[in-house]
């Protein structure tokens, strides 16, 4: 007769814990946990992994297992033109740990686009100054109380509104919209104001780390929703200016559509354009809009805007 096989087990390794594994391997482990994660869990757990995950490597090989083709061309970039590690005296984390957190690449940067986001903000009497008050949102007389947070504005006339789209903005977040009225004369300052707002969007904030913008590898897209009421027409105006880190202007693109004439229509229509080639030094995206009316009605019936948007995409070509 054969001999019985035995059913003893053999002892099990014992479990390897991750702090006895060689550098390299420990990195090739945490590649694998989300962004968020590793930096609010893995990075406080001891020195060896808060320096992993301070270091560029890990982050490295979590581009690198993008492999779209806006992934191998943004991998590429990356290993070309590595971010500089002088920054980190600005930011907590490096440059690769701020762009994998805060995915920059095709999302809008605007925020707030459609005055969906409310918050009380403050305004001062008309003619106080063209001054900003610091930690206000708005100022400018007869300054609105909800919808515009992330905005600076002005108001002109009976000042901006927040209301609901007349007809369907395809991709907004929000059917709401931002409506100016008619352009006032601030009697103190001999000056004639129409309804303006803008929004500065810090690029190396938002996660683009600056060497990145310098490569000529980033194209900035650029767009913005307006229309008229059947009943009053309107004129607009778009400015946007890419501005480097003192807030001078590098770069600009200004659009003034024709004033939409009283009973001549009623929608909305998108003026966009793609900052391409702009150099190097481009931090800040200056996002500036202006509309009043053309009867001057008391109310709110000049030019409506909304779905307002900025966004950074790598160019594969």
């Amino acid at each position: 007769m054969g001999a019985r096989l035995s059913r003893r087990r053999l002892p099990a390794d014992p479990p390897i814990a991750l702090d006895a594994l060689p550098p390299e391997l420990l990195v090739e482990v945490l590649s694998h946990v989300p962004p968020r994660a590793l930096v609010t869990r893995c990075r406080p757990v001891c020195r060896a992994w808060r320096d992993v995950v301070d270091g560029p490597t890990v982050w490295l090989l979590q581009l690198a297992r993008d492999r779209s083709a806006e992934g191998r061309a943004l991998y590429a970039v990356a290993q070309r033109c590595p971010p500089n590690s002088e920054d980190e005296e600005e930011f907590p984390l490096c440059a690769l740990a701020r762009y994998c957190l805060r995915a920059p690449l095709g999302r809008n940067l605007i925020f707030n686009s459609c005055g969906e986001r409310g918050c009380r903000v403050h305004g001062l009497a008309a003619g106080a100054g063209k001054k900003r008050p610091k930690g206000c949102v708005a100022w400018g007389p007869q300054a609105r109380w909800k919808g515009f947070r992330g905005w600076e504005v002005e108001h002109g006339g009976n000042g901006w509104a927040v209301e609901k789209n007349l007809i369907l903005v395809p991709g907004a977040p929000s059917q709401t919209c931002f409506v100016t009225s008619f352009e006032s004369l601030i009697h103190l300052e001999c000056d004639v104001r129409w309804c303006f707002k803008r929004q500065l969007v810090d690029l190396v904030m938002e996660g683009v780390w600056q060497e990145l913008l310098d490569s000529s590898q980033i194209e900035i897209c650029v767009a913005d929703w307006w229309g008229a009421r059947e009943n009053c027409g309107c004129i607009y105006r778009l400015r946007v200016r890419l501005l480097d880190m003192y807030e001078n202007e590098v770069v600009k693109f200004s659009a003034s559509p024709n004033p939409v004439l009283q009973w001549t229509e009623r929608g909305c229509r998108q003026v966009s354009h793609v900052f391409t080639n702009f150099g190097k030094g481009i931090r800040y995206v200056s996002f500036e809009q202006y509309g009043r009316d053309t009867r001057s009605w008391v109310g709110h019936y000049g030019a409506l805007v909304t779905h307002s948007s900025v966004r950074v995409r790598i160019r594969l070509s």
